[in-house]
């Protein structure tokens, strides 16, 4: 067996797999870990989790670098109106070790003290992790605020933050006194690493490319984030280096820096996250100069975590009444957590449909209520019931989300059998998808790099309904394992392809999911534990980071 790159008392318990020796780090903004610790907003925390459940799984030699957000992202609670609010609160983990780790780095013309929190990997059975945060007593006011709430809405700020997270991460190896392998950006957050390994490296460029590797989440060129050059510059982002040698490695010569963008031109291979995402990349990407290869690695998700065992027992068996019976039970638990947030009563023997993730405009949460009149119908049919549950959290600063939140909340307030729930977090999001029936997924196609919800919901007997995007292509075969909206004709404008999307969700409902659900039950069941078989282990995060070691990292 090989030995751990990192130093006692760092090092995991279990001993490293041949197969997987290369040392690796792996930095990312967001990881969902645990409901008690809440240092994670969305999708990109809950892949990050999952990986790092595997990659001690698998015994692999690696360690994850994230920040300890001390009041988290934000509580999301309901207002007087029953609208959403948002409150964030500071939070303390008594699992986490202080290192007694403490080092300055420079950002905007100070230096900002850093502290280092170690999570040892026998607690939620992940790999060593580090937690970087400058809410420290050594700090002023100001520089504590830099790592308290995840993704700050102050501009400024979150350059700040991405500088703690990229060179407060290459800073503590140093002291760590370890050098990895592979050095892999999960997304563009912590690049300013890269900045500090060149500067390190006397401006030698391939001393850069050789190490870094680089996953891109996001399926637009608009969408990557950019900044203006002064500021960053101003901020300390590219540490002592001059701005030609900047340049130069990066290739970027105006005055807008896109990180992304740098990103691939400082790695040696980058990845995207499906495999049409991959192919989106590379159509996005494919014209600049001097970029790395961009391959793919679909998302996945940690099936030891997410399943049910009762279902999961239940499908190694193909015990169909069994697998009924416990799906009914879990639905009972899910409707135990509407009663108490909504006042409804809802019913495990009706079709329950869910729509839980990020609240984002191209997720487009509302697509079926925008034909109210056959929104009304779907739930008015008393021969055929069904009952809605709508779950997300918003940027605390997006006010669009936001305001469809709030109009789901205030469209379903006289409805019985429709509800919105507030505080989707990892716990949240095991009960949905326990109690879910149909998992409703309908992104703007090629929007969606990935997506992951889906997964885990098809793992607990949930049936996805989805638009043909992110993992979806690889997994579906409509009427097999899940319902798939046949995609829009190109071209069409924004209100005719989302109006093709609306009808054929309807179409399906109607036409298909309920007279089965209904009428056929020994169909339905098929089509279910057709859903859980093909989802593992494809869809199982061991395959995931096996993948990354044998394709990006070698």
């Amino acid at each position: 067996m090989a030995e751990s790159f990192l130093p006692a008392p760092y090092a995991p318990t279990y001993d490293i797999d041949p197969k997987y020796a290369k040392s690796a780090v792996y930095f990312c903004c967001e990881f969902a870990i645990d409901q008690s610790f809440k240092i994670y907003s969305g999708g990109l925390g809950f892949l990050a989790g999952s990986h790092m459940r595997s990659a001690a799984a698998l015994k692999q030699n690696l360690c994850g670098i994230g920040v300890y957000w001390t009041c988290g992202y934000y509580n999301q609670t309901r207002g007087e109106g029953r609208e959403m609010a948002v409150q964030f609160r500071r939070k303390e983990y008594a699992f986490l070790q202080d290192t007694g780790i403490r080092f300055q780095i420079p950002i905007y013309g100070k230096q900002v003290w850093v502290g280092a929190k170690f999570l040892p990997p026998e607690v939620f059975g992940t790999v060593p992790m580090f937690f970087l945060t400058t809410d420290i007593e050594e700090n002023d006011i100001n520089d504590r605020q830099i790592t308290q709430r995840l993704y700050d809405n102050d501009p400024g700020r979150r350059v700040a933050q991405y500088i703690v997270l990229g060179v407060g991460g290459a800073r503590l190896l140093e002291e760590l006194k370890v050098d990895p392998e592979v050095w892999h950006l999960n997304e563009a957050h912590a690049l300013s690493a890269a900045f500090r390994v060149l500067e390190k490296h006397k401006g030698k460029v391939e001393e850069v490319r050789k190490r870094f590797v680089f996953t891109t989440h996001t399926p637009e060129e608009a969408g990557n984030e950019k900044h203006d050059f002064g500021l960053l510059k101003s901020a300390s982002f590219f540490g002592g280096l001059d701005e030609a040698v900047v340049r130069e490695a990066t290739g970027i010569t105006d005055s807008v820096f896109n990180h992304s963008l740098a990103a691939l031109r400082l790695s040696h291979k980058a990845n995207g996250v499906s495999k049409l995402h991959g192919e989106v990349s590379r159509k996005m990407w494919g014209h600049h100069e001097n970029i790395c290869p961009i391959g793919h690695v679909t998302n996945a998700q940690n099936a030891r975590y997410w399943k049910d065992r009762g279902l999961e027992r239940a499908r190694t068996n193909g015990d169909l009444e069994f697998l009924h019976d416990r799906k009914r039970e879990l639905k009972d638990q899910l409707f135990r957590v509407v009663a108490d947030q909504t006042g409804k009563l809802f019913s495990p023997d009706v079709l329950t449909i869910v729509w839980a993730r990020r609240f984002a405009g191209y997720k487009r949460a509302e697509l079926i209520t925008r034909d109210m009149a056959r929104f009304k119908k779907l739930l008015n049919n008393s021969d055929r019931p069904v009952q809605i549950i709508w779950a997300g959290k918003p940027f605390p600063f997006d006010y669009g989300a936001i305001e469809t939140f709030n109009h789901l909340v205030r469209l379903t307030r006289d409805f019985p059998n429709a509800a919105v729930l507030v505080g989707y977090e990892l716990e949240l999001s095991r009960i949905l998808k326990y109690g879910a029936d149909i998992w409703l997924n309908n992104p703007v196609v090629t929007r969606e790099a990935s997506g992951t919800s889906g997964m885990t919901a098809a793992m607990n007997a949930g049936v996805n309904l989805s638009t043909d995007d992110g993992w979806v292509c690889e997994f579906a075969k409509d009427g097999h394992n899940s319902f798939i909206v046949p995609p829009a004709q190109p071209g069409l404008s924004d209100h005719d392809r989302d109006e093709h999307d609306r009808l054929g969700i309807f179409e399906i409902l109607e036409n298909k999911v309920l007279p089965m659900y209904y009428d056929k039950p020994k169909e339905w069941s098929q089509i279910v534990l057709n859903s859980m078989t093909d989802v593992v282990p494809f869809f199982d995060s061991d395959r995931m980071a096996d993948e990354y070691y044998t394709t990006v990292y070698s």
